[in-house]
């Protein structure tokens, strides 16, 4: 928080060029640096030889990011991983890898250039910027399609055991992932129940990279391609995580009344998405909001917000209960 009129200064400064941080993550991510530090330190020409860098300028890269913890470098000049550069590489636990190549692509970083234009007319940046909207863009360009599967998988395997620890899952019954993308969480929650089977809904492109066959119990769970606009599969608990925030509120709407339409009779649904405090606090979902802004005709929304629009879909939210990442889980039960 400023206190001054310098602090206002430095910090106004400061951020204002606080997008190059990004960048250099992107950069470091696709020349693969912290790969080829798995191994041990490195100097910079040891580095320049391995990523096909300039030595120079990949030093002048490092030395930004070691600036903010993510990489270090010590007194001979060699670099070292640091537990957020060790995120980077694509085979470290929970890597970020993806989701960091994800949110630094083109079309992103180029919507975020017309967020006033955004703002002025209420329409996503995106649809402007591309030429259509962004669901319809990913269905045109199996490649961004891919990337965005990947990086959404990555930043959803950080927050997947905070789910599976704090909610009572079912022992039993038919649990349907609503948008479950590849399938990590219901992977987890088969895991963690192992009574319980499993429906992942999703689009056939999506299902085609899915990771249950892990579970190694194909008896257990069953891939289901369709459309959440039009319709799902009966169950007994309903998961959409990282879902409604994608749409407006009469999309959600029409995907909650969806879900209650299929239910079993005592099913319940566990809505998963940032919940935005009161307050003017830093918090990750305020920065995601406006993500969504750029891109989507969502938004994440307060808990009375959320209760708005699952009272018009005939549920009744019964919790929320936060984890210890940047979501909220939000139970309701047909009202």
């Amino acid at each position: 928080m400023t206190n001054t009129a310098e602090d206002a200064y430095r910090h106004i400064l400061t951020e204002s060029i606080a997008f190059l941080y990004p960048a250099a993550l992107r950069a470091a991510a696709l020349l693969e640096v912290a790969e080829h530090l798995a191994g041990g330190p490195r100097d910079v020409a040891e580095l320049a030889g391995l990523t096909g860098a300039s030595g120079p300028y990949l030093r002048r890269l490092l030395r930004l990011l070691a600036s903010h913890g993510t990489f270090r470098e010590d007194e001979d000049g060699r670099f070292h991983l640091t537990p957020q550069a060790d995120l980077l590489r694509a085979d470290a636990p929970r890597s970020l890898r993806a989701a960091v190549l994800l949110v630094t692509e083109d079309s992103w970083w180029q919507s975020a250039a017309d967020l006033a234009e955004a703002v002025r007319r209420g329409e996503p940046a995106f649809d402007r910027r591309v030429g259509k909207p962004f669901f319809a863009h990913l269905a045109e360009h199996p490649e961004h399609g891919a990337l965005f599967d990947a990086g959404m998988a990555a930043y959803s395997a950080g927050e997947i055991g905070y789910i599976v620890e704090g909610y009572d899952f079912p022992d039993s019954g038919v649990m349907v992932d609503v948008g479950g993308g590849r399938g990590g969480l219901l992977l987890a929650a088969l895991r963690a129940r192992p009574g319980l089977r499993g429906i992942l809904l999703e689009q056939e492109q999506v299902l085609a990279g899915n990771v249950l066959p892990e579970l190694g119990a194909d008896d257990r769970w069953t891939l289901h391609p369709g459309d959440f606009f039009s319709a799902v599969p009966a169950g007994d608990l309903y998961t959409v995580k990282n879902i409604l925030h994608d749409w407006s509120d009469d999309q959600c709407v029409r995907i909650l009344e969806n879900c209650r339409r299929a239910m079993n009779p005592g099913a319940r649904l566990l809505a998963i998405d940032a919940v935005i405090p009161p307050g003017n606090d830093p918090d990750f979902g305020k920065a995601i909001d406006i993500l969504m802004l750029l891109l989507l005709p969502g938004g994440e929304r307060t808990r009375s917000e959320f209760e708005r629009i699952f009272e018009r879909a005939g549920f009744r939210i019964t919790r929320v209960i936060p984890t210890p990442g940047t979501v909220s889980m939000i139970e309701a039960v047909p009202a």
